[in-house]
This record gives C-alpha cells, structure tokens and sequence, in this order.
C-alpha cells in the first residue's frame, strides 16, 4: 500500500469537526515517540499524510503553535486531535489522526521515529521502517526542540 488517491471522510468524537479528503493520501499511519508529541498525545502520536489541496476541513478547530515550523490542532468542543502540520516549505500537507476515520482500522503502519524515546509500555513490533532521534534529526536539520 502506498500513495492513493481517493475519498475519506471522517470526524473527531463529538462530530462537530467533519474532515474530508478528496485525493492523494498516504493511508499508512507513522508513528512518532519524541518527547512533545508524547505530552500532546498522552504517549504515542500516530498520523498518516493527506496532501494540502485534498483536505476540507469544516468546524471549530483550535490550532497550537507548538514550533517556528508546525502547527497542531483540535476540535475546540471535544478535544479531539486532527492534525499535526508544518507551515514553512513546499509540503504543507497534514499529519492527520487515523482514529478519525473508520477505514484506518486496517491501514498497516508505515514507519516509526525516535524509537530510542519510546515508553516502555508502548514499544512497537513489525515490519516498519524505524529511525532513533539521532537518525530523524539527521534527515531532518530544522527539527529542534525536546525530541
């Protein structure tokens, strides 16, 4: 499974945000365990891409500033987590949730980073591609933070 082109709607848990993607996505769900996305997420960020022209998005999103590059965001009514985008450079598709959308249940995952800053309760098996924080940042030079 790679790259497809197609049509998915889903929303987030009380429904009063609706996302619907009508064209290139990537439904295979990555996994990323750095330290920010472990307090935005409780423990685990999972998102699979969507490009920026496939995605309407309709209700009240809260959007988080959480570096000079990337925005997170939720439904401002429930909470529930959308997106994860970055705002510089060509690619300004979205990170979205997979749990927002009911086909994701059989989506396989597709790759996993900063495996070395995983909690131990959530340590992952599978054949999937894996990089530590050393190996991510390395591809990935504007990256800073707390990862």
């Amino acid at each position: 499974m790679s790259d497809v082109t197609g049509c998915l709607e889903g929303h987030c848990l009380c429904g009063d945000v609706r996302i619907r993607i009508d064209g290139l996505h990537d439904p295979r769900p990555g996994v990323c365990h750095c330290r920010m996305c472990q307090r935005w997420s409780g423990g685990i960020f999972l998102c699979f891409y969507a490009s920026k022209d496939a995605v309407s998005i309709d209700g009240p999103v809260t959007r988080f500033a959480s570096t000079d590059f990337a925005e997170r965001a939720f439904c401002a009514t429930c909470g529930s987590h959308i997106w994860m985008r970055n705002l510089k450079g060509d690619d300004q598709g979205y990170d979205l949730m997979p749990g927002l959308f009911d086909e994701a249940a059989d989506w396989p995952l597709r790759s996993e980073i900063y495996t070395d800053r995983a909690l131990a309760s959530i340590r992952l098996k599978g054949d999937h591609n894996r990089a530590t924080r050393a190996e991510y940042e390395a591809k990935n030079p504007h990256i800073k933070g707390d990862g």
